[in-house]
């Protein structure tokens, strides 16, 4: 596997963007474990955010990710990762 940073995008919906305080924001990394690593140190001061991760479901350009592991979900130049924390109701 590569281990070269590739640049894309998280998008964050619904308690994920509550608790980022953004929509989206660029990522710099080879895998989804250093993207979401790089982003829980770019909000290391909202510990919500640590919390709405661990219990979020991930998607990477519309496929999802499930129960993979996420250091094993190569990322490429482009790729957009959003994050999806469970839905009331659903």
């Amino acid at each position: 596997m590569s281990t070269t940073a590739r640049g894309g995008t998280i998008r964050y919906w619904a308690a994920a963007k509550a608790a980022a305080g953004l929509a989206e924001e660029p990522y710099r990394a080879a895998t989804l474990a250093e993207a979401l690593d790089g982003a829980r140190r770019r909000h290391a001061g909202r510990p919500e955010f640590a919390r709405v991760l661990e219990r979020s479901s991930f998607l990477v350009n519309g496929d999802p990710v499930g129960t993979r592991d996420h250091a094993t979900v190569e990322l490429h130049d482009g790729d957009t990762v959003e994050v999806l924390p469970p839905f009331a109701g659903g």
